[in-house]
């Protein structure tokens, strides 16, 4: 099965499958019709705590991958 990242402000099209929101937070200004998500999957995104150490600084996102992927790790969900 391929995976692809897509914009959640991207229109949505046939060829996008299953649309899944991986966010904490629903994006500002898109509703949900708009959005056209089949499942916002807000318990697999990055905690709040690891979203503001990373603050969207570049330098930060390898440290920032390993944190996460170790938040994953201990997530049942």
């Amino acid at each position: 099965m391929a995976l692809k990242v897509k914009r959640v402000y991207e229109p949505a099209s046939p060829e996008d499958g299953v649309r899944v929101l991986v966010d904490r937070l629903w994006p500002r200004g898109l509703s949900k019709e708009k959005a056209q998500v089949d499942w916002w999957a807000k318990e697999l995104a990055p905690s709040e705590a690891l979203r503001r150490f990373f603050a969207h600084d570049p330098g930060k996102y390898p440290e920032f991958l390993r944190r996460y992927r170790k938040e994953l790790e201990g997530n049942p969900a």
